[in-house]
């Protein structure tokens, strides 16, 4: 809400404020924090460095307007460069370009005896699961994620013993971690009781646009990497599962029951 606007000035008299008055002065160290939370402050401090590094050698060189006028051309190159190079996606196109992405990688590690449905309804709910795949390493729900890549990914140490927690810019994604996790144990659910045994669901995110500065993070119990690295992600699977590969029986067995317990979305 804009607040802009204060109670009038009065023409003469002190500075002590008018009884009633709303006029409440904001902290300046809200609105520094307000400042650091804004996903484009990495553009604007560009764009000053720019503006500087181009105004001081010309104003050496012909004098303070000419540098004026010189960093402004270059503060509005930049500005036309980084409206033409990075798209601002609708979030629901960033999520559907994701979901085909990696259902094409995961049609490629078929050779490696994954099987994989896309789009999956947990009954009941709103959620969908984006992709159950099923294979030698086990069981998984994956959730694809289209990202800002202007914003840098990372994690940040957290004293709960959940663990670290995923950050996108200044935005946690611990809600969306616990989202994940929590369709992989709505997908054991269904599985176990449409099979009549426990059938372990692993929870995975993959996150395509930003770049992604580890191999495999596990973050809060779901594994996070990036879209390239879907197939090498389900190959090193079968190397980690404790209970060794699951068979191709069992994953056919499983494949036909996740078909029956989680409808199309």
């Amino acid at each position: 809400m804009d607040r802009e606007t204060g109670p009038e000035p009065t023409p003469t008299g002190s500075a002590a404020p008018v009884e009633g008055s709303q006029n409440v002065p904001v902290p300046v160290r809200a609105l520094m924090a307000r400042l650091a939370a804004d996903p484009r402050l990495p553009y604007w401090i560009r764009r000053a460095v720019i503006s500087a590094v181009v105004f001081l050698p010309v104003m050496f060189w012909q004098g303070w307007r000419l540098g004026v006028t010189f960093a402004a051309i270059a503060a509005i190159i930049d500005t036309i460069y980084q409206s033409r190079t990075i798209a601002l996606i609708p979030a629901a196109v960033r999520v559907s370009s994701a979901q085909r992405r990696t259902k094409r990688r995961l049609f490629v590690v078929r050779v490696s005896g994954y099987l994989a449905l896309h789009s999956r309804a947990i009954p009941g709910t709103s959620s969908i699961i984006d992709h159950l795949v099923i294979g030698p390493g086990g069981v998984y729900a994956l959730d694809s994620e289209r990202w800002d890549r202007r914003l840098p990914v990372r994690t940040v140490a957290s004293d709960s013993a959940a663990g670290p927690v995923l950050y996108h810019g200044p935005f946690s994604q611990k809600d969306r971690l616990a989202h994940a996790r929590w369709e992989a144990a709505q997908a054991s659910r269904l599985l176990s009781s449409e099979l009549g045994r426990e059938i372990t669901v692993h929870p995975a995110m993959v996150i395509y646009g930003p770049t992604v500065p580890w191999a495999v993070a596990a973050l809060r119990g779901v594994d996070v990497f990036a879209g390239r690295s879907v197939g090498r992600y389900f190959r090193s699977r079968k190397r980690t599962r404790t209970a060794g590969p699951l068979s191709w029986e069992d994953a056919g067995e499983v494949f036909a029951a996740a078909q029956r317990a989680l409808p199309l979305g």
